[in-house]
């Protein structure tokens, strides 16, 4: 009788359990800005980017944490013998979001969206080399005008989004609808962005969390608290100063990489005093780059020249960047020799990220010493990126995405004409030589073209690299499976589990 009464009571309670499963496992991540916009053809900002990158939209190709090409959304592809057409095979049984199958219109209508005048996306020269985009059942054709050995990894960069979208300029910046393992469910602006697990996302067993929410803590101090308390169990992508707060804590483990983000100073060169290449030069030679790597970065980085370190088949050492040595005499002769009026006067619109801030006032110091005086301005994200894609600026303090290809960056930035060169920098020599470098497909050929490319920019160019910092993730000692990737993206969350 007693057994029989134990056993009942075991069912019902089993039952119970049944009936009121586990709670749903949502990620707490917090990031130090709220987004400006979520359109992943339009977005510039790392915090857009750290939303919807790998989570709510996917491209073509995927990049994994060793920066190796991986199908995406194309489960396959090939390549003719001229290089000049490349077929996709659409991945069968994925979906967008609101449910609708992924087809090759799609396909098609995200890549000339990003070619479209009227969504002006920075995203464009990454596609230059496109003739003709095709569809024809499940596979999507590309005919290019000439070979572009870049094509395949700058395709992981572009998202694929429902054709409804072709020429509307505004409705994915608050509504984003894509193929990743989380659709988005909710933004409260300043408050948190929530994305909830995409049930049928075509990667079975994937996500393994239910959600991931984006709060959004300006505060360095009050991110570290929260995750020191499990308030928060990850921080994505830190700076060595809030790496260093944390190391150690009880409760928190960091993960960390060299990125391919790097920070800068860049220069308008379509105005005085930096329309003069010797201006240009004497500001790399007044720049001490180790003191801003222990000053500014707490010694968790390296100096970068135009390509990071990480890219150990790409970058040029700094070694043999001449102005890369630090000689304020020297910068001081240049000066002169440029004939502008001395001294110089110029402003600097500075991210609004506390590192960046930090290494503006480093420069600011080491300019005035020869006699460069530096006006530091720091206005919110939008507006800087308003005048940063306006080129409305003498000088600006900020950080940018690298890739694992040199075209992916180069051509955009420093082609005449190219979708992010806001410096109105045009260089013929250099012009040539990217657009070669994309064209050939000799390996051996493009590291040449593309390191005496390096050795042109690293000096006279309209940008001053600085630094390569190491990358941090903060997460509470429960979560496993993530992996941090040089280039910030958040990709495996989709692995990521937080019992």
């Amino acid at each position: 009788m007693a057994r029989t009464t134990l056993r009942s009571m075991l069912l019902a309670g089993a039952v119970a359990l049944a009936a009121f499963p586990a709670a749903a496992q949502t990620l707490e991540v917090a990031i130090d800005g709220s987004p400006a916009g979520l359109d992943p053809h339009i977005i510039t900002a790392f915090t857009s980017f750290m939303v919807v990158n790998r989570t709510i939209y996917e491209g073509l190709t995927s990049v994994d944490k060793d920066l190796r090409l991986q199908p995406g959304i194309a489960e396959s592809w090939t390549v003719a013998p001229d290089g000049k057409t490349y077929t996709f095979k659409i991945r069968s049984g994925a979906t967008f979001h609101n449910g609708a199958p992924v087809e090759a219109a799609d396909v098609v209508a995200s890549l000339k969206r990003v070619l479209g005048k009227d969504i002006a996306s920075p995203l464009a020269s990454r596609l230059a080399a496109v003739d003709t985009i095709t569809a024809s059942g499940s596979t999507v054709e590309l005919k290019l005008k000439e070979p572009s050995a870049p094509l395949l990894t700058s395709l992981a960069t572009i998202a694929i989004v429902p054709r409804t979208f072709e020429t509307d300029k505004d409705g994915l910046q608050k509504q984003p609808v894509g193929t990743g393992p989380f659709k988005f469910k909710e933004w409260q602006p300043n408050g948190f962005i929530a994305l909830t697990k995409h049930d049928g996302y075509w990667q079975k067993g994937l996500p393994k969390l239910d959600g991931v929410k984006f709060n959004i803590v300006p505060e360095s101090a009050t991110r570290q608290v929260g995750i020191s308390s499990g308030q928060y169990a990850m921080l994505p992508n830190i700076d060595a100063a809030t790496a260093l707060q944390l190391k150690g804590k009880p409760g928190v483990k960091l993960a960390e990489t060299l990125e391919l983000a790097y920070t800068l100073v860049g220069l308008n060169v379509s105005k005085p005093p930096f329309d003069n290449a010797k201006v240009r030069e004497a500001v790399n030679y007044a720049v001490n780059r180790d003191e801003i790597v222990a000053a500014a970065l707490f010694g968790a980085g390296v100096p970068g020249g135009p390509l990071s370190p990480a890219l150990k088949d790409w970058a040029v050492d700094v070694k043999d960047f001449p102005c890369y040595k630090y000689d304020p005499a020297k910068a001081q002769a240049l000066l002169k020799e440029s004939g502008v009026a001395q001294p110089i006067t110029v402003s600097m619109s500075v991210l609004p990220r506390q590192d960046i801030k930090d290494i503006a006032q480093v420069v600011q110091q080491q300019l005035g010493k020869v006699g460069i005086k530096v006006e530091l301005k720091t206005p919110e994200l939008g507006q800087f990126i308003q005048d940063w894609r306006n080129s409305n600026f003498d000088m600006f303090a900020s950080t940018n995405a690298g890739s694992p290809d040199p075209d992916d960056y180069f051509y955009r930035t420093f082609r005449t004409g190219g979708s992010t060169n806001v410096f109105k920098y045009s260089n013929a020599e250099i012009d040539g030589l990217l657009d070669k470098g994309r064209a050939t497909t000799d390996t051996a050929a493009r590291k040449a073209d593309y390191a005496t490319v390096q050795k042109t920019l690293a000096c006279q160019g309209p940008i001053v690299h600085l630094t390569y910092g190491q990358l941090f993730t903060a997460m509470r000692q429960n979560v496993t499976g993530f992996e941090i990737v040089a280039n910030r993206s958040l990709s495996y969350l989709a692995d990521t589990s937080a019992k």
